[in-house]
C-alpha cells in the first residue's frame, strides 16, 4: 500500500522542507451569495474507491482501504501532515536503549468507539493475530522482526499454487511481546532495527478492540475504531460514511460532522463532479484534464499543486514461466519505454521519470539506482530481447499489462504498450496490449491470489518517509506487497544488514546498495514519481493534502455561507 515514528530518526532535509503548495489552499470562489449546501448537514464528499478487504488494519496493503482506515484508526505514532515526520499519537512514550528492546507506554484515557478503553493488551493481541499465519492477514510480514515470529508464522513449502499446505505454527503468540500493565507493553526484536519506531505509524501496527475477536469477519464490514472519525456504514462499490468521533482525544478535532467517501467507476466522472461542486475533494486529476493545464483553468483557486511520495511501476509475475519472462526480457521492456514522452504528453509533465525504485522525496533516496536500464533505448531493447530468446525464453504472442478500469490508467498504459511495440519492432514475435479489470479490488484480488496472466501496473504510496519502506515490503522474499513473488537471497541478506545497522547513515548506504541490486533481475520496472494534482469544491476550505498524497481529514472545513 502506501498507502502508508519516534526513535528520533531524522527525516531527510528534502522531506523536512516538503510542503504541499496549494493554489488558494483549497479555498474557492464564493457561493454566489447563496447558502452553502454543506452547512446544513455538516457533510463533505470526497473521492474514494472500493477497499479490497475492509476495516481490519492488519489485512490492508492497498490505498483504497488504507486511506479510509487512516480516517478511523489512530496508532502509536502518526506522520506529520506537512512534513511526514513521525510523531507520538496514542503512545505517551516509546523508549529503547539498543533499538532491540522497546518499551511502549500508552496515553491514559484512550477509548474505542464502543466505550471500552484502549489498552496495551489490545495492541499485543492485534499484533499476534496479524502475525499468526493461519489468519492469512496481508500485513503479517510487518512483524517479522519480533522475537518468536517464526513460531507463529510458517511458510507454504511449495508456494501458493502447490498442493502442500503450510505446517501449523507452534504457537499463536510471539515471545517478543509482553504486556507489562494496562498501558504498557514491551517489544523485543530479534536484532536491532533503528527504523522500528518510524514503522509504528503503519496500519498493520494498529490495535484491535476486544469486539474484533468475537467476530473478525463481521468486524471487517462494521468496525469499532479509535480515530478522529468513526464508522457509520459501507455501501459496497458506492460509498463509505464516517462521522466525527466525539471521544477523539487528539489536539486537533474534526471540523466536519461527516465524510462520505464516494466511489466512482470512472475518474473522469469524479472530476466532472468536482468541477460542478458536487464533489468536495479528489486527489486524482485525470489525464484529460491535465492536458494543457486545463484543470487549473477549470478549478482556479480550487486547484492544489505539490509533491507526494508515490511512484508508478510495472511488475511481472515471476512465479509464472510464460509471463514472468527472464531478467533480460524484463530489461528489454524497460529500455523500450519512453518515460519522458509519456509523462510529458499524458500527464502534462505532472509526473517525473525515475531511474530507481524509491521516491525522490524520502530519506535515503539516491539518484541513478536503475543505471541506464530506465533510459529509453530502442536499440538496447532489441538487443536484450534477442538475448532473452537466445537464453531460451519465448514470450507469448500477446503480452498484457493489466490495470483497473475504475482508475485513470488507460491512457498511460496504452502509450506504454505502444512505446514497447514500436521499440521491439513488428517482427519481435510478441505484442504488448493493455487489458483491465472492472475495479481496483478485483485487480488486487487477482494479484494477491497470484492468478494474473501478464504484467500489471503497480504503484507504491509511502507508508513512512524512508528508503526502507520502498524495498523491504516490495522485494524481500515473502514480503507482504511482493506481488510478483520475487526472491533473491543476496538481496535479502543485504536488506537484513541494512535493517540491523545501528547508524542511520550506514543503514541508508546499505539500503542504497540493496536498491542497486534490483538491476540484476528487474522484477519491477520503475516508471515515474507522482506530482500532486488535486482539487476541492467551492463549498470547503482549509484543505491540506499530506506528503502521502491523501487528504488530511482534520483539515477540511465547510465554508461559511
Amino acid at each position: 500500500m502506501r498507502v502508508t515514528k519516534g526513535a528520533k530518526i531524522a527525516t531527510g532535509t528534502a522531506l523536512l522542507a516538503l510542503g504541499v503548495a496549494a493554489c488558494g489552499g483549497g479555498g474557492g470562489s464564493s457561493s454566489g451569495g447563496g447558502d452553502n449546501p454543506r452547512a446544513a448537514t455538516g457533510t463533505v464528499y470526497i473521492r474514494g474507491c472500493e477497499p479490497q478487504t475492509g476495516f481490519v488494519p492488519g489485512n490492508i496493503n492497498e490505498t483504497c482501504g488504507g486511506t479510509i482506515n487512516d480516517f478511523v484508526y489512530s496508532r502509536l505514532v502518526k506522520y506529520n501532515s506537512d512534513t511526514a515526520a513521525p510523531e507520538l499519537d496514542q503512545a505517551e512514550s516509546i523508549e529503547t536503549t539498543d533499538n532491540k528492546v522497546w518499551t511502549i507506554k500508552l496515553k491514559p484515557g484512550l477509548k474505542w468507539t464502543d466505550g471500552t478503553p484502549v489498552t496495551a493488551k489490545n495492541y499485543v493481541d492485534a499484533w499476534n493475530y496479524t502475525a499468526y499465519s493461519p489468519n492469512a492477514q496481508l500485513g503479517s510480514f510487518w512483524f517479522g522482526d519480533i522475537v518468536g515470529f517464526d513460531k507463529v508464522n510458517t511458510a507454504d513449502p511449495d508456494g501458493p499454487d502447490g498442493p502442500k499446505e503450510a505446517p501449523k505454527p507452534e504457537t499463536d503468540k510471539m515471545e517478543g511481546l509482553e504486556v507489562v500493565d494496562d498501558l504498557t507493553f514491551k517489544v523485543t526484536l530479534s536484532a536491532p532495527v533503528a527504523v522500528f519506531r518510524t514503522k509504528l505509524g503503519y496500519s498493520s501496527f494498529s490495535a484491535l478492540p476486544d469486539a474484533f475477536f468475537k467476530d473478525p469477519k463481521g468486524f471487517a464490514q462494521k468496525p469499532v475504531t479509535n480515530g478522529p472519525f468513526k464508522f457509520v456504514q459501507w455501501d459496497h462499490n458506492s460509498q463509505i460514511i464516517v462521522e466525527a468521533n466525539p471521544d477523539y482525544p487528539g489536539p486537533e478535532k474534526p471540523k466536519v460532522k461527516k465524510i462520505v467517501y464516494k466511489m466512482y467507476k470512472d475518474d473522469n466522472a469524479a472530476y466532472a463532479d468536482l468541477v460542478s461542486n458536487n464533489l468536495d475533494f479528489t486527489e486524482l486529476i485525470p489525464p484529460s484534464a491535465l492536458a494543457g493545464d486545463k484543470w487549473k483553468s477549470d478549478l482556479g483557486d480550487r486547484a492544489i499543486d505539490g509533491q507526494q511520495g508515490v511512484i508508478q511501476t510495472v511488475t511481472f509475475p515471476l512465479y509464472d514461466k510464460e509471463f514472468g519472462g527472464n531478467a533480460d526480457f524484463r530489461k528489454a521492456v524497460s529500455y523500450a519505454i519512453d518515460r519522458k514522452t509519456i509523462t510529458d504528453k499524458i500527464f502534462n509533465k505532472g509526473r517525473v521519470p525515475i531511474n530507481g525504485w524509491v521516491s525522490p522525496i524520502v530519506e535515503g533516496f539516491k539518484d541513478g539506482a536503475c543505471g541506464d536500464l530506465c533510459t529509453y533505448n530502442p536499440a538496447k531493447a532489441k538487443e536484450y530481447l534477442a538475448k532473452a530468446k537466445a537464453e531460451g525464453y519465448t514470450p507469448p504472442a500477446e503480452f498484457p499489462i493489466w490495470s483497473n478500469a475504475d482508475g485513470t490508467h488507460k491512457e498511460w498504459i496504452e502509450a506504454t504498450v505502444n512505446s514497447i511495440n514500436q521499440a521491439f519492432g513488428a517482427d519481435a514475435g510478441v505484442k504488448f496490449v493493455h487489458k483491465d479489470m472492472p475495479t481496483f479490488a478485483e485487480l488486487r484480488d487477482t494479484i494477491t491470489q497470484h492468478k494474473i496472466k501478464g504484467a500489471f501496473r503497480t504503484g507504491w504510496q509511502m507508508d513512512y518517509p524512508h528508503i526502507e519502506n520502498f524495498l523491504n515490503p516490495l522485494y524481500k522474499t515473502g514480503a507482504s506487497s511482493n506481488d510478483g513473488l520475487y526472491s533473491n537471497k543476496e538481496l535479502d541478506k543485504k536488506l537484513h544488514e541494512a535493517d540491523t545497522a545501528t547508524d542511520p547513515a550506514q543503514a541508508n548506504a546499505l539500503y542504497q546498495e540493496a536498491e542497486a541490486m534490483l538491476q540484476q533481475d528487474m522484477p519491477a520496472i520503475p516508471l515515474w514519481s507522482y506530482g500532486l494534482q488535486a482539487g476541492t469544491s467551492k463549498w470547503v476550505t482549509g484543505v491540506k493534502v499530506t506528503p502521502f498524497g491523501v487528504l488530511d481529514p482534520l483539515s477540511i472545513a465547510i465554508k461559511e455561507a
